[in-house]
This record gives structure tokens, C-alpha cells and sequence, in this order.
């Protein structure tokens, strides 16, 4: 009887690489944290971030996605191992979603000091322009966006103007405040009022799609439509 062969450096990293796609094609969570690092690195690149800057912000990166892919390990060894509910079990599962937490607030934490400043430099020049506009410009941007809301669900006939339908009024309202909070800001305090601004409205889209009165896309939808017309208002006012 021959003795089993020892994978070769090539099979190694096919192993490897089977194990990283895995995890993109079966955990949600997986494919936010891909998206959102392609998002940062392009952004860092448009920015034109210092090598040290990109070196820690290509860490934080690869820190949260391999505490992702071993809390994903993790939890497929205990279901496996486990075929009851077991309070150990679910301990060590808490422990390595807390390890991606940790992770994840690092990551955020160094691209708020990596980008904090730089966006704030990118964008002073075009905001400023209406940073004093009087407060009738953002609700006017706000009133528009649930005319133009109620009229496209009355147009793809779904929905009610309060719930449901294409696209999401909730998500749309949301990210419509998030651009006139940006636009209105003071200089100092703008990226943290706009960050602190876009969270929100990204907990208002989650909870319509969680809840299940909304899908994916038409949240996705919504908060672009609000966005856009907000931004449009403001920018034909300067």
C-alpha cells in the first residue's frame, strides 16, 4: 500500500484559493467587506494617499478579511462537531464574531485618519459654494424627492407612498439628508457630520430590507434616487 502523497506547492495554493472563494460565494458578510476594501483602495489610490498611509490601510484591509474567513472556519468546525445546541459552542462562535468586530473598527478607525483630511481638501472648494444656502434649498431637495418617489411607485403601480414598491421612500428620504447634512456643514466638521450622516442612512436602508418591506435593489434604488436629486438641487442653486 502506497503512502499518500504530499500535496505539491501548486495544490497548496488551489487549496487556498478554493478556500477564499468559499467563503465569497456563501458568507454575505464576506462579500460586503471585498466590495467595501475595493472601494477604499480605489479611493485611496484617487486621493493619492502616502505609501505609509496605503500600507496601514492595506492592513486594516487584510486584517478584517482573514478574521472573516476564520470566524467563517470556525463556525462550519462547530457545526460540524456539534449537532445540538450547546452553550460552549455558541461562546466560541460570539468569541470570533467578536474578533471581525475588532477588526472591522480598527479598519474604520484608520481610514477615517487616512481620509478624514484628504476628502475634506477634495471637496471644500465645491461645497463651500452653497455651504450658506438658506434652509428652503434643503427642503426643497427633500420635498422633491418624495414627489419624485410617490410618482415612481405610482408609475411602476407597487407600493404605497409609505411602504413597499420601487424605489424605497425610507431610503431615499435618508440618503436626500445625507447629502444636504454634507453640503451644509461647516468645513471643520464636515466628514465627520457626513460620515456620522451616511451611517444613518445606511441603517435606515438595512432596517427596510431586514424587516422585509423592501428589497435589496429597491433600497439601493431609493437611496440613489434621493441622492441625486438632492445633489442636483444644490449644485443648480450654486
Amino acid at each position: 500500500m502506497s503512502a499518500r502523497r504530499a500535496p505539491r506547492v501548486l495544490d497548496s495554493f488551489n487549496y487556498a484559493a478554493e478556500g477564499v472563494i468559499h467563503v465569497l460565494r456563501t458568507q454575505r458578510n464576506m462579500r460586503i467587506h471585498f466590495v467595501v476594501a475595493i472601494a477604499v483602495v480605489a479611493a485611496a489610490i484617487a486621493v493619492d494617499v502616502s505609501k505609509i498611509e496605503l500600507i496601514a490601510l492595506l492592513l486594516s484591509i487584510s486584517f478584517v478579511l482573514v478574521a472573516e474567513m476564520i470566524n467563517t472556519a470556525i463556525e462550519s468546525t462547530i457545526d460540524v462537531a456539534t449537532s445540538s445546541f450547546d452553550p460552549m459552542a455558541k461562546l466560541a462562535k460570539d468569541i470570533a464574531a467578536g474578533a471581525v468586530l475588532i477588526a472591522s473598527l480598527n479598519a474604520v478607525a484608520v481610514g477615517y485618519l487616512v481620509f478624514s483630511g484628504k476628502a475634506a481638501d477634495k471637496t471644500a472648494r465645491v461645497i463651500d459654494r452653497v455651504r450658506d444656502a438658506p434652509a428652503e434649498l434643503t427642503l426643497t431637495a427633500l420635498a422633491l424627492t418624495v414627489l419624485g418617489v410617490v410618482a415612481l411607485k405610482a408609475w411602476t403601480g407597487r407600493g404605497t407612498p409609505l411602504r413597499g414598491g420601487l424605489p424605497s421612500g425610507h431610503a431615499a428620504i435618508a440618503f436626500a439628508g445625507w447629502v444636504a447634512v454634507t453640503y451644509i456643514a461647516h468645513q471643520d466638521r464636515r466628514f465627520v457630520i457626513s460620515t456620522i450622516a451616511f451611517v444613518l442612512a445606511l441603517l435606515v436602508a438595512q432596517t427596510r430590507v431586514e424587516s422585509g418591506v423592501h428589497s435589496t435593489l429597491e433600497v439601493v434604488l431609493g437611496g440613489l434616487f434621493g441622492a441625486f436629486v438632492t445633489l442636483a438641487v444644490f449644485q443648480l442653486s450654486s
